[in-house]
């Protein structure tokens, strides 16, 4: 028994929109945690300006994370169906629990976790790019750590030239800024994130023999549908993770949730031009506690990070097994 091909496409390319609007639900936290956490917005108007931004973010950045997700952590030759939907089941299962636990985990590595696990079963250690997995591994930790020392100085300094000023007037004037900031974080957050299934689709167009494997170039079509499955996950919102995100890392005050989307957005610009895929939930967890630690080392909730963190490093590993058992299962119902 084989797959045919054009069902196999066109379930792999559904595969990866519910990956992508999972997506959305689980990691809408991050673009409106902070803005929610500070009442600055309430949720329903956080996730609505959310979503649109998502949208909005893979076209004002482009697409460069897309061809890393694409070619850069498997081998083309290992990308058949059967390994890149083993992969998407393994992130989106993973993506599922995590948002059952209200763990702010990371889509980006489940999903880089989710290939890995496939492409082991499929190929070995000759299947998987090394370079492209030495980068994921390495923003993992450093990523966050960007995020913490940034959101931490842009409030250090705002503290210093707004020392006299009335912590009424600081709130109101950074209640309005803080809007555009949970903007600029979401656009960043959807041209980050979005990127990912935009290279998983391009690289089963490629698989299904509708593009050249020569040029990895992202079609029109799978931007629009890519940023428009994650933008509705967005606006469904996955609350759970929500509340861990806004309320029980640390008490934000507009200046801080400014700070954290300000300095949570920079990092992920500079990853989205540079074509590194990052964690944007590790970048804007890192933000909060840097911004939080502004007040005292104790106002952060070192026990809630310490269960993040823990998801952080078995996330790739599980969606890795979940993958695997997928791909073995497939092959058995194949006949493989």
């Amino acid at each position: 028994m084989v797959f045919d091909a054009s069902i196999a496409l066109i379930g792999g390319i559904l595969t990866a929109l519910f990956f992508d609007f999972v997506n959305g639900f689980h990691d809408s936290a991050n673009a409106i945690a902070t803005v929610v956490g500070t009442r600055v917005l309430k949720p329903i108007q956080a996730v609505f300006i959310a979503a649109i931004a998502n949208f909005v973010g893979p076209f004002i950045f482009g697409t460069a994370i897309a061809a890393t997700v694409g070619k850069g952590i498997i081998n083309p030759e290992f990308s058949t169906f059967e390994v890149i939907i083993a992969g998407l089941i393994g992130a989106i299962v993973w993506d599922l629990i995590t948002w059952f636990f209200g763990l702010p985990s990371s889509s980006s590595h489940a999903l880089i976790g989710g290939l890995i696990g496939s492409a082991l079963v499929a190929g070995g250690m000759e299947a998987l790019v090394f370079t492209g997995i030495q980068k994921v591994i390495t923003f993992i930790v450093v990523s966050p750590v960007l995020g913490f020392f940034v959101a931490l100085s842009f409030a250090v300094i705002i503290m210093y030239f707004l020392r006299n000023r009335k912590p009424v007037s600081i709130n109101r004037i950074f209640g309005k800024l803080q809007i555009g900031s949970s903007i600029f974080f979401s656009l960043t957050h959807g041209a980050n994130d979005g990127q990912k299934t935009m290279g998983i689709i391009t690289a089963l167009l490629i698989a299904g023999g509708v593009l050249q494997s020569e040029s990895f170039i992202v079609p029109i079509w799978v931007i629009l549908v890519s940023a428009a499955a994650m933008a509705l996950g967005t606006f469904m919102g996955g609350w759970r993770i929500v509340k861990t995100m806004a309320f029980k890392i640390t008490e934000l005050r507009p200046f801080q949730g400014f700070c954290a989307e300000t300095g949570g957005g920079v990092i992920l610009t500079a990853m989205a031009w540079l074509g590194i895929p990052v964690s944007t939930t590790h970048a804007i967890t890192g933000a909060i506690m840097g911004v939080g630690s502004t007040k005292r080392l104790s106002a952060v909730r070192w026990g809630i990070g310490k269960r993040i963190i823990y998801a952080w490093i078995i996330t790739i590993p599980a969606s890795a097994g979940v993958s695997a058992l997928c791909l073995l299962l497939i092959k058995i119902i194949l006949g493989n």
